[in-house]
């Protein structure tokens, strides 16, 4: 993780900034913290500004983009984080579990340093087909395999609530499926440059130019013009917390 986000990180500040919709989610369910550490925290996109909060990551390119942050920050890993157990109230990883080398023992570590829960942005797949998969279908087999389940979940973190977190159409953090009704933005090598999917999948160049190709011609509109009525999409992003209740 660390090698690759010293890469990608770079285009993190004009491509990843948080939006606002999604902050409100994370936000709601770390209310009640007076103390979070946030896990894999890369530039420090979602951290309250009201909160007592430090941040960990082990890159030191994403640390060198956290000028002006108000958090603390440690370069650490998630699976040997460098606190006493319960020192928070609160833990966050957002969009990072992925990028573990352990996902289990790192969700472990999480949940020992927090006294209350653990609450993360993740994704668990495509809940329907995604339109990018049809000009690029190796995203699937490189994706899907690196994110963790809901079962997985719970079977390393226990009781789980499991929020839907909708995409919207003008979403400001360009992780993969941000661009949805956006499909000219998956040719600029910018945006690109700044989701770890196209770091991983290749032969990427037919199935870009097959696109540019359709959305020049209008035969993207054609095929997929319905979803420029839609606001926000649900696209396999979840907010997991930890401690139960209905998902």
């Amino acid at each position: 993780m660390k090698a690759l986000y010293d890469s990608i990180g770079k285009r993190y500040r004009s491509h990843r900034l948080p939006d606002r919709r999604i902050a409100a989610i994370l936000f709601r369910e770390l209310a009640n913290a007076s103390t979070i550490v946030n896990i894999g925290a890369g530039g420090g996109a979602y951290e309250p500004d009201d909160k007592e909060v430090i941040a960990v990551e082990p890159s030191r390119v994403m640390i060198d983009h956290r000028r002006g942050r108000k958090a603390a920050v440690v370069q650490a890993r998630a699976e040997a984080l460098p606190f006493r157990q319960n020192a928070f109230d609160c833990a966050m990883a957002v969009l990072t579990i992925h990028h573990w080398s352990d996902i289990e023992r790192g969700l472990q570590e999480a949940l020992r340093v927090a006294k209350r829960k653990v609450v993360l942005l993740t994704w668990v797949g495509f809940p329907s087909h995604f339109w990018l998969l049809d000009y690029l279908p190796q995203i699937r087999s490189i994706d899907e395999p690196m994110f963790p389940t809901m079962e997985q979940l719970a079977s390393w973190m226990g009781s789980l609530r499991s929020i839907v977190v909708p995409i919207p159409h003008d979403c400001t953090d360009g992780f993969l499926c941000a661009y949805w009704r956006r499909p000219g933005a998956y040719l600029d090598q910018g945006v690109r440059s700044a989701i770890s999917t196209f770091s991983r999948v290749r032969d990427i160049e037919e199935g870009l130019e097959r696109l540019k190709a359709d959305v020049a011609a209008g035969l993207w509109l054609e095929r997929y013009g319905d979803l420029l009525e839609k606001k926000e999409i649900d696209l396999g992003y979840r907010v997991v917390v930890s401690g139960g209740g209905k998902a």
